[in-house]
């Protein structure tokens, strides 16, 4: 597999990782439409674990079946598709080497009563994505979350275990927590925080939503204000994340979030790569449409991380 000199780049930040985690990295930074561009665009199937399977799949029947998720990301040349370990496995064999795979190894859901304490659990291995193929894990943290420390701890143990054996981690860094407002889970401050965070757990791929112009935080509100930082618009919002992102030198993919229309889609993708980031992680936004017009969707999207709409 030949790399080009952008993905030689983003590799070349990566200075103190193994060969087979550069390699991992390469493999998906190198897969579909958007291969060698330094762009990226995974589809994540985790929401019926964490939202139950008709709030995640009624819509779109067919996205039932894990062949289902497989065979769009396929199709719609994407970088990669991540699930947890019972999806995976539903289709590892039919699928083998045809798209890479992120093996999702913690979960939560929406059963678990609201006044407890923000978590996940952890539901497979690094073992289990080395059998699968994978690529890389993936794991959620709660910053913000009196359960946070212990998310750290795990994070950080696997992730060690990954690179061991050569795979690599993303990071979903979704601030929540008991003291932390329903605005502030994607205000500014607290959203470069998260990515920072990550970033500093050793995560090869950070992935973070979308934020707003709300700062959350008295004490960095007073910095934001008083050094000028601009996140007046989604654009700049992204570009203070990737530059939170160890200055740019880890790379760092944005949410789709729920559902919405294509149009709204469409200017998050703008946003995000005239901020410099690179990419989106999209799951509600393709597979709860019918499937010709999410393919239709990603089609566009892979033109507008090209430069091209």
């Amino acid at each position: 597999m030949k790399t080009t000199r952008t993905v030689q780049k983003i590799l070349g930040h990566y200075e103190g990782e193994t060969p087979g985690v550069k390699a991992n990295l390469a493999r998906m930074l190198m897969e579909g439409k958007l291969g060698g561009t330094g762009r990226m665009i995974i589809l994540p199937v985790d929401q019926g674990f964490e939202h139950g399977p008709a709030r995640s799949f009624a819509v779109n029947p067919p996205a039932y079946d894990p062949h289902y998720h497989y065979q769009m990301a396929v199709d719609a040349g994407l970088s990669a598709y991540a699930a947890p370990l019972g999806p995976l496995e539903a289709g590892a064999d039919t699928f083998a080497g045809q798209i890479p795979t992120i093996l999702k190894v913690n979960s939560a859901n929406s059963l678990i009563p609201g006044a407890a304490p923000k978590t996940q659990a952890i539901t497979a291995s690094v073992d289990d994505a080395l059998r699968l193929g994978c690529s890389a894990i993936g794991f959620t943290i709660y910053p913000g979350s009196s359960a946070a420390l212990d998310m750290f701890s795990d994070i950080a143990e696997m992730r060690r275990e990954a690179a061991s054996v050569g795979i690599a981690t993303v990071i979903w860094s979704y601030p929540r927590g008991e003291d932390l407002s329903k605005e502030g889970e994607t205000a500014m401050d607290v959203t470069a925080y998260a990515a920072h965070m990550a970033a500093l757990l050793g995560a090869h791929v950070i992935k973070v939503k979308l934020s707003t112009d709300h700062l959350e935080q008295a004490e960095a509100k007073k910095v934001y204000q008083a050094e000028g930082v601009d996140i007046a618009t989604q654009a700049a919002r992204v570009a203070h994340c990737v530059q939170s992102a160890l200055g740019g030198r880890r790379i760092i993919v944005f949410s789709g979030g729920a559902a919405k229309g294509a149009d709204a889609g469409y200017d998050d993708a703008r946003a995000i790569r005239d901020g410099g980031g690179n990419g989106s992680i999209i799951g509600r936004n393709c597979f709860q449409r019918p499937r010709a017009e999410a393919m239709g969707m990603l089609a566009r999207l892979v033109e507008i991380y090209k430069g091209r709409a």
